[in-house]
C-alpha cells in the first residue's frame, strides 16, 4: 500500500506530529504487522521521531539547530535557504518503522514528526506499508 499525506506547514521551522496520520493509514488498511517506511521528497524537510509529550522539546530542537546552522549566513547556495537544505540534511528525510499489532511500534513518549525547514509550504509525505 502507497499513501501521500499532504501537510500544510505555517513556519519557516515548524515540527508536525503526523502521528496519528500514520497510524490511521495503517489501521485504513488493516495492517497488523510489517514495516512501514516514510520519505520526505523535498531537500529542505525532514523526518524524525521524537518526545511527544512536552512541546518544550521541539521548541529546544529547533532552538538548537538554529544556533547550529543559522539562516543568512554566507552561503553560496543563491536561493537564500541553504540553512534549511543543511538542516534537513542533518535529520534525514527517511524512516523505517515497525508496524506490530496494528500500531507503530514506539515508545511510550515518541511521535513521528515531519519537519519543515523552509516554510511555510504545502507539503508531501510518502508511506508505503509493507504487510507481513
Amino acid at each position: 500500500m502507497f499513501e501521500v499525506i499532504d501537510i500544510k506547514t505555517s513556519q519557516r521551522i515548524e515540527m508536525v506530529d503526523i502521528t496519528h496520520r500514520i497510524e490511521k493509514i495503517i489501521s485504513k488498511g488493516g495492517t497488523e504487522n510489517g514495516i512501514c517506511y516514510l520519505s520526505v521528497p523535498h531537500t529542505t524537510a525532514g523526518i524524525t521521531i521524537n518526545e511527544n509529550a512536552d512541546p518544550t522539546v521541539s521548541s529546544d530542537m529547533t532552538s538548537k539547530l538554529t544556533k547550529l546552522v543559522p539562516a543568512g549566513e554566507d552561503y553560496a547556495h543563491s536561493e537564500g535557504n541553504s540553512d534549511s537544505h543543511i538542516k534537513s540534511s542533518i535529520i534525514g528525510s527517511t524512516l523505517t518503522l515497525i508496524i506490530d499489532s496494528g500500531k507503530l511500534a514506539l515508545g511510550t513518549w515518541q511521535g513521528v514528526y515531519f519537519y519543515e525547514f523552509d516554510g511555510p509550504r504545502n507539503r508531501n509525505l510518502y508511506v508505503k506499508v509493507i504487510k507481513d
